[in-house]
């Protein structure tokens, strides 16, 4: 018996087949095998057609019941992970009436504004947990005004993840985590958000019907016989957008966990127990995976914009030419904590939610010509990093999150053991490494959906420890030195 997981990204989409009995993966592609195109026809905008999902899926699921000689039998119920924010729109034909507006596209920021200034500040924090932004909503508003003859179209509204169960199954559902995510969920009140819509002047009917994001959410049709060499009647058991679902993955559910990652974006990513809010709205609080009216879990999400591309562009301007990650790293580490006075502020990919917006751009702080060596600047991009996660790890515990322990899977820069142990010294956090992803925690996901596994303890009890990183105590006000400083130079721009 098999669980079919898919991870649908706006560079790829990933499948993933797990053995249910040993929750082990037996197979795994994505496709395209090159990074899939966005539609950028304006500076700002990001725009990707879901029919490419679509084919990117079938190409997936046939490599991987080829790949393990599953047969369409084996299949008990599927998952689905998928890239967060995203519009889809349909006709009551369930075609699509524009290309899906994605989530780094930016279009729909002054919408977002108005209704935050409208509505007011005290409603949109304590009912929607967040400012309306740059989110679903705000984008479905952005169509209202600029193409009214799609609006007029419009039957139903859906999330990236929505649309491909809607493939699947031939059904048009939702989940309240993804109407959280798309910033329709009142908190407050447990129902769509009356006044938001109102605001944007959308109507209710436009909103899918809600289903849990654990259990049968609809059954695949008869379609998928030919289109992915399945059988009908295979249950969709689970959805999430993909940073609750990484959290999932890495068997994050309860108040106090930490789930991160530092690709080319970092995250951090905490489950807060009580519905809370911070005043500043630097942080973006949705309903986690679950979350439910008698059982507070939401997910405190802080997005570092400039991780992975910081550390790429030390590589490619910085370190000696053709020097790897790995090389760097030991290079970084040949100099002490706190980078002999050398501060790197890592925000050159754009505004950052957690700076209120402003765009301070990248900056390099304390260096002295007769003193500091390329291995200093290395060395000093990786600390910055890891002080800008720490930065919005402290707006988490003054909501009342306890950071005791961090989540993280074993990849891009937790490959690190200077970003390991300066993120663990910093926070006082235990890390702890696994081997996961996305994908694979989709799949587990529909296997607790489908009451296979009785909870997240028994789906994630095959999950591999890597290794675990401990705070040393020792070095910890080396740590908080440096951390200090770097804090005192992003003061000067916010």
């Amino acid at each position: 018996m098999y669980l079919l997981g898919y991870d649908i990204g706006s560079s790829s989409v990933k499948a993933s087949l797990v053995d249910a009995a040993t929750g082990k993966c037996v197979a795994q592609t994505f496709y395209p095998k090159v990074e899939a195109p966005i539609t950028a026809v304006r500076p700002g905008w990001a725009e990707q057609d879901p029919a490419m999902w679509w084919e990117n899926l079938k190409l997936a699921t046939k490599w991987v019941m080829q790949e393990s000689h599953a047969t369409a039998d084996d299949i008990a119920a599927i998952g689905i992970s998928y890239q967060m924010h995203g519009l889809v729109c349909v006709d009551k034909d369930q075609n699509v009436l524009r290309p899906s507006i994605i989530w780094c596209d930016s279009r729909a920021v002054p919408y977002g504004d108005k209704a935050f200034e409208t509505l007011g500040s005290n409603f949109c924090l304590e009912h929607l947990l967040n400012s309306p932004g740059n989110f679903t909503a705000s984008k479905l508003a952005w169509v209202r005004e600029n193409e009214p003859e799609v609006f007029e179209k419009i039957y139903k509204i859906m999330l990236p993840g929505d649309y491909i169960a809607m493939r699947l199954t031939g059904d048009i559902r939702t989940t309240v985590s993804g109407l959280s995510e798309g910033m329709f969920w009142d908190f407050k009140n447990n129902c769509v958000s009356k006044e938001l819509l109102e605001h944007y002047g959308i109507p209710a009917e436009m909103i899918a019907d809600i289903v849990p994001t654990f259990g049968n959410q609809g059954e695949t049709s008869a379609a998928m016989v030919e289109e992915l060499g399945l059988r009908a009647g295979i249950p969709v058991t689970y959805r999430a957008g993909d940073q609750p679902n990484n959290a999932l993955s890495l068997n994050v559910f309860n108040p106090g966990e930490i789930a991160s990652t530092a690709g080319t974006s970092g995250v951090v990513y905490g489950v807060n127990g009580q519905v809370n809010y911070d005043p500043q709205s630097r942080v973006n609080t949705f309903a986690h995976v679950n979350h439910a009216v008698d059982q507070t879990r939401l997910g405190v999400l802080l997005c570092i914009n400039g991780t992975g591309c910081l550390n790429s562009w030390v590589r490619r301007t910085v370190a000696p030419e053709g020097m790897g990650y790995a090389a760097m790293n030991d290079l970084a580490a040949t100099v002490p904590v706190g980078s002999e006075g050398v501060s790197f502020l890592p925000f050159g990919n754009g505004a950052e939610r957690m700076l209120n917006n402003r765009e301070i751009g990248a900056s390099l702080h304390g260096v002295n010509f007769n003193v500091h060596t390329k291995a200093h600047v290395v060395r000093a991009a990786q600390e910055g990093i890891v002080f800008a996660f720490q930065y919005g790890i402290e707006v988490m515990e003054n909501m009342g999150i306890e950071v005791s322990k961090i989540h993280a899977g074993h990849a891009n820069l937790f490959l690190s053991p200077l970003f390991r142990n300066t993120l663990a010294g910093i926070s006082g956090a235990t890390i702890e490494l696994v081997d996961t992803d996305g994908s694979v925690g989709a799949a587990k996901g529909a296997g607790i959906g489908a009451g296979i596994y009785k909870d997240n303890t028994e789906a994630f009890a095959s999950l591999e420890k890597l290794a675990v990183i401990e705070p040393d105590l020792q070095l910890s006000a080396q740590y908080q030195e440096a951390y200090a400083r770097w804090k005192a130079c992003l003061h000067r721009y916010i």
